[in-house]
């Protein structure tokens, strides 16, 4: 049995081709893209690419810390914040007002935050976060500068994005790259903060390097009594269990999917034939009908059977003109019947029934001299017809001959 044997052959082969084509573009396409977390520079909990923080994060379960993502509004998390909160703000991106106000009431409630980049150090209370003069576009070994326990975590890589401003004596710094600050730590109200110019020694590819997770890990505070959130919130996006799926792979099957779908119905809708039956096909025209039988005669050469035909026609219709039944008569025979009957006939009556008759026995009859002889007939014929019609006198006359009788029969009488 043939796969999809309903279709016509044409048709499969058409959808196979399809299929095969599509199937090959699939494969090709997953092979050659490349992954796309690997070139998001967003340090994502959810990403396991160089700059993602997957591998952060799940250290920190590991390692039994009592950590979770947090997706809601920030606000929500301000409200319940107490001095056992820890929030992780990885390059958060964001310039609303309550989202900064969310920031500084979990601070100022006690609790403790680590953020990373420019835009990590606007949302911070003191805003004192500035684009570094010197860009760097490698790794920087930070120089310890401070005398608090962060600043002696060890060896620490960053290639920073941000600096800050120096001048306030309540704002340590404690890492620096270039001379300018890499790693800063300060207080606020009842909380603690703590600051990196770059979320580089959490990222998946430099976590491991020199003691950036020791980095890390100091950064957060102890263990004991607190509980650590992964904000996710101020990343632009919602993270779900469908976003697993997400990729050059689901990309590739949103657009495959309909391109597909239309080369089925363009294949099933290709038919060999007509869906309803065809109209019946109207009926040529006198004029298309007698062309047709002119051109079959003027091929087959048979004018003299066209003569015959009108001969035929012709005797058949005078005899019976004359009261005559349908009897074989020659042409002499026929024209004395006529004339008995019609005595102002044409004078050429008994030529041209005489030159028919000739006709019809004839082989070979030039097309021009049967249309003559065809044409001659049926005007007799018109003529006769017309000469058998009872004559009609006008209504005027035979008003008047009517009066006349009246007046006749009343002198009678």
């Amino acid at each position: 049995m043939k796969f999809l044997s309903s279709l016509d052959s044409q048709d499969r082969k058409l959808l196979l081709c399809c299929v095969g084509i599509a199937l090959a573009l699939a494969v090709a396409t997953g092979f050659l893209l490349p992954n796309g977390d690997n070139d998001n520079p967003l340090p994502s909990t959810y990403l396991a690419g160089q700059h993602g923080a997957r591998a952060a994060y799940e250290t920190l379960l590991r390692s039994n810390y009592p950590i979770e993502r947090w997706e809601r509004p920030l606000s929500e998390l301000a409200a319940t914040a107490g001095p056992e909160t820890v929030v992780i703000f990885a390059q958060p991106f964001s310039r609303e007002p309550e989202e900064i106000k969310a920031v500084r009431k979990i601070v100022e409630r006690g609790g403790r935050v680590l953020s990373t980049g420019y835009w990590g150090g606007y949302i911070l209370p003191g805003e004192a976060s500035q684009t570094p003069e010197e860009f760097h576009f490698a790794a920087c070994r930070l120089e310890p500068e401070g005398l608090d326990a962060l600043a002696g975590t060890g060896e620490v890589w960053m290639v920073p994005q941000a600096t800050w401003s120096e001048g306030n004596p309540a704002q340590r710094v404690e890492y620096s790259c270039a001379n300018h600050p890499a790693v800063v730590e300060y207080d606020w109200g009842k909380g603690h903060i703590v600051w990196w110019a770059s979320s580089t020694p959490l990222e998946n590819g430099s976590l491991n390097r020199a003691h950036n997770l020791d980095l890390l890990l100091v950064s957060l505070g102890p263990r004991a009594g607190h509980r650590f959130y992964w904000d996710e919130s101020l990343h632009g996006e919602i993270r779900s269990v469908w976003s697993y799926a997400g990729g050059p792979s689901w990309t590739l099957l949103w657009i495959g999917l309909p391109v597909l779908a239309l080369l089925i119905v363009f294949s099933f809708s290709r038919r060999s034939g007509p869906v309803r039956d065809l109209p019946p096909p109207a009926r040529a025209t006198p004029i298309e009908f007698l062309e047709a039988l002119g051109s079959l005669y003027r091929k087959a050469g048979a004018a003299s059977t066209a003569v015959s035909i009108a001969w035929e026609r012709f005797r058949r219709h005078s005899l019976r003109l004359c009261g005559h039944g349908a009897s074989k008569m020659g042409a002499d025979e026929l024209a004395a019947v006529i004339r008995r009957r019609f005595p102002r006939a044409d004078a050429s009556l008994e030529a041209d029934l005489a030159a028919c008759e000739e006709a019809t026995w004839g082989e070979t009859v030039d097309p021009r001299q049967a249309l003559k002889l065809i044409q001659s007939l049926h005007g007799h014929y018109e003529k006769l017809k017309a000469a058998a019609k009872p004559s009609r006198q006008p209504r005027s006359q035979a008003a008047q001959s009517e009066k006349i009788q009246s007046k006749q029969q009343e002198r009678v009488l």
